[in-house]
């Protein structure tokens, strides 16, 4: 959670707000806001967190559509563990209503390297593997410390209720038990995936025409 201060009135605050956010294991940092009126280069400015909060709201919150508000802006960071694996990317998540049925839209929006989405699918391609299976090792050689991005829905629509969070993917690492198979000298699992992307979700933002 995100809490002014590390005592039992703020932490219980912050879960209050439900501006927390959740991990598969490694302790990933990612933070979410939205707002009708960010400056352009916000995310340059080292004071954008007060200014997100300011004139926008957290993750955990509901976005109130202002009068003639055409789409917000959503605001996203992760900072990866600093014990663990790189991270890959940053997806946004849209959750929507539409004739009675709820639509999943996923949205990559931040990602390591100088990768392209593929022209005919718009798919961003694998972020790639420095996994060795057999040895049950990784190597921190691709992916990124810190991702960053500033997102508008392509497909806002102002008179439809929308839920939106984040998910923040690492680059691929050995599961637990391949790694525990490679230490021991045993065969590895059959039943479960050799490799993993560890990763992070956001409260979301509850958009409320």
């Amino acid at each position: 959670m995100w809490a002014e201060q590390n005592t039992r009135a703020a932490i219980f605050a912050s879960l209050q707000r439900k501006e927390t956010f959740g991990t598969s294991g490694n302790r990933i940092a990612v933070r979410l806001f939205a707002g009708w009126r960010y400056p352009t280069d916000l995310l340059q400015r080292a004071d954008w967190v007060k200014t997100a909060y300011a004139t926008g709201v957290p993750m955990g919150a509901t976005l109130a559509a202002p009068a003639g508000a055409k789409a917000p802006t959503f605001l996203v960071q992760a900072r990866k563990d600093p014990a663990a694996a790189h991270l890959d990317r940053i997806q946004i998540i849209k959750v929507s209503l539409h004739g009675g049925r709820s639509r999943e839209e996923i949205f990559d929006v931040a990602w390591s390297g100088d990768r392209k989405r593929d022209a005919k699918t718009g798919k961003l391609a694998p972020v790639g593997s420095t996994v060795d299976v057999a040895a049950g090792t990784y190597a921190n050689t691709i992916g990124a410390a810190i991702l960053t991005a500033a997102w508008v829905d392509p497909q806002f629509d102002p008179h439809a209720s929308a839920t939106y969070y984040a998910r923040v993917l690492e680059i691929p690492t050995p599961r637990w038990s391949t790694i525990w198979a490679a230490q021991a000298h045993l065969p590895r699992s059959t039943v479960v995936p050799a490799v993993i992307q560890e990763r992070a979700w956001t409260s979301p933002i509850f958009y409320e025409p």
